[in-house]
């Protein structure tokens, strides 16, 4: 069986329901609609021998300019916040741009082997003896790579293609299953930025990486 010891180690990695309180607050409050309304149906039906007092009147039009005053200014505060959200999302994307050609490491369960050495890594929670089994299409693992002990973070490893005998093994997608202390451990493949998207508000900036897919900026776990 071939075996890799390796000590690389980085930093650990680290549709809202509406709550009855705030559906009860939209069902009562008051538009600017309602407001008028019922001003008016206040003077049509206040007594003509006692009319409404004029500084309850004059009080009651400056409420009725402030509710107005508030919902223009919500409705400019509204508008402002997408244009901003916009403006941020276009700022991260041409940001994100100098990714491209650049090898990130991002979680996966696979792996893709074209021929050269593959870099993965562990994300390691609790330090321990950290094993990672390189496995074919039935499940078989073909390969496993002991790091040895670990501490917490980020364990990178490199594959080079073989299998535990030494010999080569066929290029395409192999699994990876990572443990230790008997505890399964989330992987973590590197590849290569080809492009990057906007994949709309629930995911934001994305990154084609080679082998991977498509990947949330967020995830990125290392730039190499």
């Amino acid at each position: 069986m071939s075996i890799i010891n390796t000590s690389n180690t980085v930093p650990a990695v680290g549709s809202p329901a509406t709550s009855p309180a705030v559906s009860s607050a939209a069902a009562t409050s008051m538009s600017q609609s309602d407001f008028l309304k019922l001003m008016t149906t206040q003077l049509q039906s206040q007594d003509p021998t006692h009319p409404v007092d004029n500084s309850q009147f004059v009080s009651q039009m400056a409420q009725f300019s402030q509710l107005s005053a508030t919902q223009n200014l919500l409705t400019s505060v509204n508008g402002l916040s997408g244009t901003l959200s916009g403006s941020l999302q276009t700022s991260q994307m041409l940001g994100s741009s100098n990714l491209v050609n650049r090898q990130v490491i991002v979680p996966s369960p696979i792996v893709s082997y074209t021929g050269s050495s593959v870099t993965g890594a562990v994300n390691v929670g609790t330090p321990g003896n950290v094993s990672v089994s390189i496995l074919d299409a039935t499940g078989k693992a073909v390969r496993t790579i002991h790091l040895g002990n670990q501490n917490s973070g980020l364990a990178q490893f490199t594959w080079d293609g073989k299998d535990d005998n030494g010999n080569p093994v066929a290029q395409g997608t192999y699994g990876m299953a990572a443990s230790s202390n008997g505890n399964a451990l989330n992987t973590y493949a590197a590849g290569t930025v080809t492009a990057v998207g906007y994949g709309g508000s629930s995911v934001g900036t994305y990154l084609q990486v080679s082998g991977v897919g498509g990947v949330p900026l967020n995830q990125v776990a290392q730039i190499l």
